[in-house]
Order: structure tokens, then C-alpha cells, then sequence
């Protein structure tokens, strides 16, 4: 059992003012296996004031400086990088070899590219010729709170705190409690790493003992959060009175638009995409929208698909899906897809249970639904489970039109042979990202969405720029530069 009930502020490991215990529970076993504390207000004031003391000087360093605090954490991180697989694959699921070869590897990726879009960056440039004396500084806004969650824990903490560290902001961190130990684990690269006391704070808690005093507070500048539709909500509201800065990463509905000319991969691949981290992910392609001469096939491949996926412990090595982060999740997951059955769809893979071979943990089969009607529950809403939607399209303009009918707009997927098609679509789809032809977005793309998905535009230069204000400056003397 692990115990870690300190919290890290001001560069040291301290008690909670009130311990409250919470057990971590190991999805792949029910089993718990480790115990944090949950913090209260106080320990949250404590994170802020300490952040806010170090900001003047943090604020003031030359970012050569901050960059090489990066670097060190970037070091530290490769000393201890199967430590931080093994943290996230028992806190939250992920197959030991997702974890080391995925989850984990976000830090350096997202780091890599904020330093070279760090590198770029012009602190102070020209407004243009037509104000030669003119100037736009940008400068770090302040204290920032930060909320991540726990399906891609690292992914969400590398995209907060790196780009606020090199933009010159100190920060408090909040990890989800369901995934709270790689956080711990971040919090000793940095100290190792030497990142001066006060610049990054971690108080673990819920969102109601920590994350709604964050979000309210008023020596807080701005609060990024990475989460739920539903407390992305709560979080603008809390943060209204304040009027801090709010960038939202929530959730999502993804269409993936799959015509005739696709290549033979199309269709696996999108499968293969949607249970990734058993479909826990706010970009996955849940809804898979087929142009209708080759419909049937596509059920017919997506459900061969389905069923050759394995699902596994965490623990063990493979290209296996593991369980679901916990069993509230496990059980709103089996009422999407009695709900999918309910309401007519046809259920063509996997379906309600465990898997055969389980008796215990919070395991999903890979579920597959087809003939799917827009305006069912399970086309509507967020599963955030592997439980993929079929449904079919006669026109491009009829497939934009399913595409875009939804609250969300994070990432769509176009599949086509036809460049002007999908140059075409990947204007007219509402979403914050496109991929076509299973072509990732390259480094230092930004992720966010819109409408219900947030409109936060993490990594690379737009990333940092989140941590930045524009400071317009006239009269400046251009004789020095």
C-alpha cells in the first residue's frame, strides 16, 4: 500500500491542516492501493499564498532561466520514467505498456514542444511600422490554479504546468483524487529538478474541498481545467466573481465521416481508435458516420474488430484495452448501453456485463452499435467508455449536418481519397481540430474545441500564450531597442 498524504507546498512536503483520508482504488482489482489526503481550504490557501509570494521573482527571471528548469524536469522525468508508468497504470487503468509507451511519454512530447515554440517567442515586439514607437510585451498573468483530470493524467499536467512555468506564472495544482500519484510523482521531478519553492504547489482534493476555493479565489488570475461539460460549468460561474481567466478542455462527440473512396483501413482504424484507453478520451471518434454504399461492410469489419480486442489488467503487459477508472464510470457506461439496446440500435459487438473471463475489476467489452438514429442517448451524449455508434449517410451535406448536431466540437475525422472533399469538410465541420486519413496533428498543434467541448487551445505556441497577457505600450524609445 502506498501512503502519500503530504501535499507540496513552497518547496516542501507538508501535512494537511485537517488529515482526510482517501483510498485509491486499483481499477484492474477493486482493490485499494494507496491513500491520500483530501485538502481542505486552508491547505488550498496555503498553496496560494506561496504561490503568490514567489511570483514577483519567478515573473521577473530571465526566461533562460526558466527554461532550464524545464530542461531539469525533463532530466528528472527520464530517470523515472517507468516509475511514473507503473503509478498511472494502477491508478486509473492503463495497460502497463500504454502507460510506459503513451501516457507517461506526454511530458517530454508537450515539454519539447513548448520549448521550441518557447524559443519563438518575442517578449517584446514591434506593433508594426505604422507605430514604429509602440510595443506589445507579453507578460505572465499571475497565480494560476490548475485542474486535471485522470484519464490522460500526465498528458493534462504537462499541457498546464510546463507552458505556466516557462511563461513565468506560479501555479497550484489540483491532480483528479482518482489519479492523484503520478501528480505526486511530478511534484518530486520538479523539486529535484530545482524549481524554486512557491512556483509549483500540489494540493490534492475534490472539487468541493479544493477546486471550487481555487476557482473562486481571489489571488487566483486564472484557472485551466481539464474535465466535465458539467463542472466546466460550475467552474465560469465560480470563477465569474472574480473575473479570472478560464480555459476549458471538456468533453466531446466525435464524428468520424467514412466515405466510399476511404482507404481499406479506414474502418479499423477508427475502431482501433475509439477503445484506445477504453474510450477514454475526450477526442475519441465515438460516432462513426458511413457513406451508404459500403455500410454493411462497415458493421461487419467494426464488429470483427471489436471482438479481436482484448481486455486485460493493467498489470499485465499486451496490447490490450484495460478497466475503466472506477465503478461509478463502469455503471454509468453499462446504462449507455442498455439505453443504446432500449432505444433500437443494434447491438453487433460486445454488449452489457463483464467479460467472460472477469469476476471482478471494471472491465467493459468492446461494444459496438449499429444502425444508430441521430437524437439516441448514445449518439447524444459523452459514453467515455469503448462503446462505438454506427450510423449511416447518404450525402456529404447529410453527413456535416450529423457531424455538427451536437453540443460538442472537439475533434471530427474525415476518411477520403478526394483531397477537395476533405479540404471542403474540414472547413465546414464544427469542431476545434480535424484529422483526416488517420494523420495526427503535428507538434505543437493546438488541442481545444468548442461550444460544449471548452475553448482552451493547449500546446505549443497558442498554449502558451494561455499564460500570457498582451500589455500595449506606446512612447516606447526605439533608439534602445
Amino acid at each position: 500500500m502506498i501512503i502519500k498524504r503530504d501535499f507540496y507546498i513552497n518547496g516542501k512536503w507538508v501535512a494537511p491542516v485537517v488529515p482526510r483520508d482517501c483510498e485509491v482504488i486499483d481499477p484492474s482489482t477493486e482493490e485499494p492501493c494507496a491513500v491520500i489526503s483530501l485538502g481542505s481550504e486552508t491547505d488550498t490557501n496555503a498553496a496560494v499564498a506561496a504561490a503568490k509570494a514567489a511570483f514577483p521573482a519567478w515573473a521577473a527571471t530571465d526566461p533562460a532561466v526558466r527554461r532550464e528548469v524545464v530542461v531539469k524536469i525533463l532530466q528528472q522525468y527520464e530517470l523515472r520514467l517507468d516509475e511514473l508508468a507503473h503509478a498511472i497504470a494502477i491508478e486509473m487503468g492503463a495497460p502497463i505498456d500504454m502507460a510506459r509507451g503513451s501516457q507517461a511519454p506526454c511530458l517530454p512530447w508537450h515539454a519539447t514542444n513548448f520549448l521550441t515554440a518557447f524559443d519563438a517567442l518575442e517578449w517584446v515586439r514591434p506593433l508594426g511600422p505604422h507605430a514604429p514607437n509602440d510595443r506589445i510585451s507579453l507578460e505572465p498573468i499571475g497565480v494560476v490554479g490548475l485542474i486535471t483530470p485522470w484519464n490522460w493524467p500526465m498528458n493534462q499536467i504537462a499541457l498546464k504546468v510546463i507552458p505556466a512555468i516557462l511563461a513565468g506564472c506560479t501555479c497550484v495544482l489540483k491532480p483528479s483524487e482518482e489519479s492523484p500519484l503520478n501528480a505526486l510523482l511530478f511534484a518530486e521531478l520538479c523539486h529535484d529538478a530545482g524549481v524554486p519553492p512557491g512556483v509549483f504547489n500540489l494540493v490534492n482534493g475534490d472539487g468541493a474541498g479544493v477546486g471550487s476555493v481555487l476557482s473562486a479565489h481571489p489571488d487566483v488570475e486564472m484557472i485551466s481545467f481539464t474535465g466535465s461539460t458539467r463542472a466546466g460549468r460550475a467552474i465560469s460561474a465560480a470563477a465569474a466573481q472574480t473575473l479570472k481567466r478560464v480555459t476549458l478542455e471538456l468533453g466531446g462527440k466525435g464524428a468520424n465521416l467514412i466515405f466510399a473512396d476511404a482507404d481499406d483501413k479506414a474502418v479499423e482504424r477508427g475502431v482501433r481508435h475509439m477503445m484506445n484507453n477504453s474510450g477514454q478520451s475526450c477526442n475519441a471518434p465515438s460516432r462513426m458516420l458511413v457513406e451508404r454504399p459500403i455500410y454493411d461492410r462497415a458493421v461487419e469489419i467494426a464488429a470483427q474488430v471489436a471482438d479481436s480486442i482484448k481486455v486485460g489488467s493493467a498489470h499485465e503487459p499486451g496490447k490490450h484495452i484495460g478497466p475503466v477508472v472506477n465503478k461509478r464510470q463502469w455503471d454509468q457506461i453499462q446504462g449507455y448501453i442498455q439505453k443504446g439496446i432500449d432505444e433500437g440500435a443494434r447491438l453487433v459487438a460486445g454488449g452489457p456485463g463483464l467479460p467472460e473471463e472477469f469476476n471482478r475489476g471494471y472491465y467493459i467489452k468492446p461494444t459496438v452499435f449499429a444502425d444508430v438514429v441521430p437524437g439516441m442517448t448514445i449518439e447524444r451524449e459523452e459514453i467515455f467508455g469503448p462503446v462505438l455508434s454506427i450510423i449511416p449517410f447518404d450525402t456529404e451535406e447529410e453527413a456535416v449536418r450529423i457531424a455538427n448536431d451536437t453540443p460538442y466540437g472537439l475533434t471530427n475525422y474525415v476518411q477520403s481519397s478526394d483531397g477537395a472533399r476533405r479540404n471542403r469538410l474540414a472547413r465546414q465541420l464544427r469542431a476545434g481540430m480535424v484529422e483526416m486519413n488517420g494523420n495526427s496533428r503535428g507538434a505543437g498543434a493546438p488541442f481545444g474545441g468548442v461550444k460544449a467541448s471548452g475553448r482552451a487551445r493547449e500546446g505549443g505556441h497558442w498554449g502558451l500564450e494561455e499564460f500570457l497577457e498582451a500589455k500595449a505600450i506606446s512612447g516606447w524609445d526605439s533608439n534602445l531597442g
